[in-house]
């Protein structure tokens, strides 16, 4: 019965105490710590003790520690002796291993029947454990004054160095502090410190552990003075680790070298930004080949007033733009568009949404590729309608965009415009995803990888796996997506970086910027083989700022970033994966007969797009100045010609800012003309608009201008209100009107008999 009592006298596991959360840089360095809940600095056991530590406890401490087992009759014999003459505690005769005991009965009061039990489970301990083990335990969790304990953190806080690094002086420090952690620590008590460690150092002089040189080194060797702040270079990061690994030491992929660097970047712009009332950035940077995350800076150094502890990183934020690549490599992998596939610029209303391009201007038209690269409004939602918000909701769950979780019809065509939120980590990732797909192909020749989207890692022991190979795409075609790159590619650059195309040394990047309604959030993503750096700035609060955009404010911190990076070569074009087809070269569609083509590399799914519908056969007289038909021109002298003709409202537009744009020549007086195509179109108002007519200073209601777009600039249009005539205007087709509150029909017929209607609805304000 004794021997089963003696068994299960000591616990599997001695320590239970809360450890302090410790994360390392991925070479090992310190780089942040999070104190342990009952308020101790105390690190994890580790699994190796120092040699100068080591000798020197046991040189100071238990000099017979290697020959006992577990405690010293003679030792304790004659710290009896002295104490029963001293009438005090003036030594304690016990041994490291009755030392580990102690500490793991905590509390407990000093007795000799408390040395009793003590010596009975140090024996214990020496059965279940090796002497290094016991040297761990100790190291580990030995008291070195004030909070400190173990000694993994006393050589952090009182010399600022890792535990192997410490000199035979510092060890030897160390070695005396737990003998009295109450009344000797640095910053007091000096003389009896420095008397305690030399006389360590002369003993281990005395034992031949240290050569003479060496010993007189040690003793110049001043004492720690200021205890070492603890390291906090990546304090959010910290955060998520002692959420997911409380107190455990978890060596990170942070490079030190990086982390540094974006920490002072951000630090600058921080103290600039502030000006404007901004307070808030995040940054994070993702190695793409491996997914780790090599820095990570969760919010800007300002202060509690500005939620300086909050990690933006995962937090929800309002998309802005910063999803429209995701829309266009849809489009283009589901065959939708060609990469210069013409989209409308032009005044649009769908079901009420009105969207505004940032610069309230419009195009006419312009290929989707450059409506991405300058992140134009208009087209995107006119992109979303075609494609359909269902699809690109699906599509954004399939890129794991944890936060746009609304059923669709919540988010409307608004999705593409910052409708919906998302985080930084959930949007390196997606990036991420679609550079490595990239790589990958174009290394393999034609090969995915089943988990590509694989989640972001900061953990060194982690290794990520990618899944076995594959033939089938995860959610982007490489072909898609290096198309998407190459638009992206082409954004403008912020200010002072312009003219980068004219430098060889110049970084190539595929990047997005996005801002969100009321200037609330700036975003920017930059995109190469080796790296993705996703930025944000703005408020935590949510407050909006003026000035506060993508372009402007998290813009130059991205490129700021990347410069700390080798310059990486621009994407290999995944062949495989591309067929080469005639395009349009005005239009951007398929080629047909009548339009000028040439050979483009387009994803293979798209050659399923519709033809060209701008182009057409135009049959003209010799002087090519009228069109004509067999009614008025022999058909031996008609000239046919392929023509670029728009629709007239989008061609209202296109031709303001195309000059080499020509519109479709007027029939010849005497032709009768047969063409059935749509002459004109409503510029404004929009289908099913409201208008509210307002009034001047005077108080008189002010009227709404109808305007109109028509294929014939000398046409002559005539205007009605339900059945009242308005009067006809002549090359500048707009007219005035003031009615009462009610809703009307526009009619709208030109000279040659063609009619268009639109309904409205007025109110007097």
């Amino acid at each position: 019965m004794l021997m089963v009592v003696y068994y299960f006298s000591l616990p599997k596991v001695l320590f239970t105490s809360n450890y302090t959360t410790v994360i390392e840089s991925a070479d090992g360095q310190f780089i942040g710590a999070k104190i342990a809940d009952d308020g101790q600095w105390r690190f994890p056991e580790s699994d190796s003790v120092p040699t100068k530590f080591k000798k020197c406890i046991v040189a100071f401490e238990d000099q017979h520690f290697y020959k006992h087992f577990g405690f010293n009759p003679i030792s304790m014999y004659h710290a009896f002796q002295q104490n029963r003459k001293a009438n005090k505690v003036v030594r304690g005769g016990s041994t490291l291993t009755q030392q580990v005991i102690r500490l793991h009965r905590d509390g407990k009061k000093r007795s000799y029947f408390e040395k009793g039990i003590e010596v009975i489970l140090a024996t214990r301990l020496e059965f279940r454990h090796s002497k290094d083990k016991i040297l761990q335990l100790y190291a580990a969790h030995a008291p070195f004054g004030s909070n400190v304990v173990g000694l993994e953190m006393a050589s952090w806080r009182y010399f600022g160095l890792q535990p192997n690094q410490l000199s035979w002086a510092e060890a030897a420090t160390l070695a005396v502090l737990p003998n009295a952690p109450s009344l000797i620590y640095p910053g007091k008590n000096q003389k009896k410190l420095q008397a305690k460690r030399n006389r360590l150092l002369k003993k281990l002089f005395e034992d031949k552990t240290i050569d003479k040189d060496t010993y007189e080194l040690a003793l110049l060797e001043l004492l720690p003075q200021k205890p070492f702040a603890v390291p906090q270079m990546a304090p959010h990061l910290l955060q998520k680790v002692a959420k997911e690994h409380k107190g455990k030491k978890i060596k990170t992929t942070i490079k030190v070298g990086v982390q540094e660097r974006v920490n002072d970047i951000v630090g600058q712009y921080y103290n600039l930004y502030k000006q404007n009332q901004v307070y808030n950035i995040s940054v994070l940077v993702v190695d793409v080949k491996t997914r780790n995350i090599i820095s990570y800076v969760g919010n800007s150094p300002t202060d509690k007033n500005h939620q300086k502890d909050v990690d933006i990183i995962e937090a929800p934020r309002s998309t802005g733009s910063i999803l429209k690549p995701f829309l266009y490599a849809s489009m283009l992998d589901d065959g939708e568009i060609l990469p210069n596939t013409l989209i409308p610029d032009i005044p649009t209303q769908i079901s009420g949404y009105s969207p505004q391009n940032y610069d309230l201007s419009y195009d006419g038209a312009v290929p989707a590729s450059r409506a991405l690269a300058r992140s134009l409004n208009i087209p995107a939602v006119l992109m979303l309608q075609q494609y359909s918000v269902t699809k690109f909701y699906e599509q954004l769950q399939k890129l794991k965009l944890r936060d746009v979780n609304r059923h669709p019809s919540n988010y409307g065509l608004s999705l593409i415009l910052g409708g919906a939120e998302t985080n930084l980590w959930d949007l390196c990732r997606a990036y991420s995803y679609m550079s490595g797909t990239l790589y990958n192909y174009t290394k393999t020749q034609d090969e995915f990888r089943s988990n590509e989207l694989a989640n972001l890692n900061y953990n060194s022991a982690f290794k990520t796996d990618f899944g076995k190979p594959k033939t089938a795409k995860n959610v982007f075609s490489a072909g898609a997506i290096w198309h998407t790159f190459n638009a992206m590619k082409e954004v403008n650059r912020p200010q002072g970086d312009e003219a980068w195309r004219f430098y060889d040394s110049s970084l190539e990047i595929a990047w997005k910027t996005g801002t969100s309604f009321g200037g609330r959030d700036a975003w920017a993503v930059g995109v190469t083989k080796d790296y993705v750096v996703g930025v944000w700035v703005g408020n935590a609060s949510g407050e909006g700022r003026p000035l506060l955009t993508g372009v402007e404010s998290a813009a130059p911190i991205l490129f700021d970033v990347f410069r700390l990076f080798p310059k990486s070569n621009w994407f290999t074009s995944p062949y495989n994966d591309l067929e080469e087809k005639l395009v349009c070269k005005k239009s951007g569609y398929l080629a047909q007969d009548n339009c000028e083509a040439s050979l483009q590399w387009i994803p293979k799914n798209d050659k399923k797009t519709e033809n060209c519908p701008f182009h057409k056969l135009v049959h003209l007289d010799k002087t090519e100045e009228f069109r004509v038909n067999s009614s008025c021109e022999n058909v031996n002298d008609i000239v046919s010609k392929s023509w670029f003709i728009l629709p007239p409202v989008m061609e209202w537009y296109y031709k303001s800012k195309n000059a080499n744009y020509v519109t479709l020549p007027p029939f010849r007086s005497d032709c009768l003309d047969v063409n059935q195509d749509k002459k004109m179109d409503f510029i404004y108002p929009n289908r099913n608009t409201k208008i509210i007519l307002t009034k001047n200073f005077e108080g008189e209601v002010q009227p709404v201008v109808l305007k109109i777009a028509h294929s014939n600039s000398e046409a002559e249009v005539f205007w009605y209100l339900d059945d009242n005539y308005l009067g006809s205007t002549k090359t500048f087709h707009e007219k005035q009107i003031i009615a009462s509150t009610g809703t009307y029909i526009v009619t709208v017929v030109d000279e040659f008999g063609t009619e268009i209607k639109r309904k409205i609805k007025i109110e007097n304000n």
